[in-house]
């Protein structure tokens, strides 16, 4: 699904991305591990579109497209959904209105049929369940007053709403405690793990990875996949540190 071939990418100028190759098959979740600094969340930003990130050397493909030649809505559209580190707050905007417009320019994107205002209540409300979370809150302004957990919880509501192709999810644990640790984990399990879906799960720590059980863990240092394995390797992280294995 997902296939970066020698990217390389500055930042201001600056070289962080340094010839990144990595390839993820449909139907398989893939974790990126690395040091602060290493690229992780500047490869969700190049994937995602942001401005700022100049791709300098390399390709991107998605499903066969040449994802970097898309806007960023128009990634969204083909079906990439990106997952913040820390999702920002939109003043004035319901989540719901946010998540419905959002919802329907893809799919008016698509030639799909718009969703109506009681299919989309329907369908938030059925989401916001699956995740735990009070419904009464898509009523408030994006993210406004969220805590971490409840950021991420709304992220993955989103992330049902939408269902991407592919999703990119940036330190999604960050800030959790236990209880909602869980809960996004099954909500990733629930929602993307399918034979025609895939996970890029960017994280520092195993134990988000003891709920979303990945099929190919990377190391991403000084900018490139410095080593590929099998799950053990995250729980080697996890002895040896980042020192001792991503060199």
């Amino acid at each position: 699904m997902l296939k970066i071939e020698n990217l390389h990418a500055t930042v201001a100028g600056k070289p962080i991305l340094n010839g990144l190759t990595l390839t993820v098959p449909t139907g398989e979740v893939h974790a990126i591990m690395g040091p602060n600094g290493a690229g992780k969340s500047t490869l969700s930003y190049v994937l995602g579109g942001r401005p700022g990130y100049e791709v300098t050397a390399g390709s991107v493909a998605f499903e066969g497209r040449d994802l970097l030649v898309l806007e960023p809505h128009e990634r969204a559209a083909a079906g990439l959904f990106l997952g913040f580190q820390y999702p920002v707050e939109i003043p004035g905007v319901s989540s719901l209105q946010f998540v419905r417009e959002a919802l329907n320019s893809q799919r008016r994107a698509r030639g799909e049929k718009e969703l109506s205002g009681a299919e989309f209540i329907r369908l938030a409300k059925a989401e916001a369940a699956a995740l735990g979370m009070d419904p009464e809150m898509l009523k408030r302004p994006v993210h406004l007053g969220f805590s971490g957990g409840e950021k991420k919880r709304s992220e993955m509501v989103q992330m049902g709403i939408m269902t991407p192709k592919l999703a990119i999810l940036d330190e999604t644990d960050s800030g959790l405690d236990i209880d909602a640790l869980k809960a996004v984990g099954a909500g990733i399990n629930r929602i993307m793990r399918a034979p025609d879906k895939a996970v890029l799960l960017i994280t520092h720590y195993q134990r988000l990875l003891d709920y979303v059980k990945p099929d190919r863990v990377h190391v991403l240092s000084g900018g490139r996949i410095t080593r590929s394995g099998g799950p053990e390797l995250a729980h080697e992280l996890e002895r040896e540190g980042y020192v001792e294995v991503a060199a």
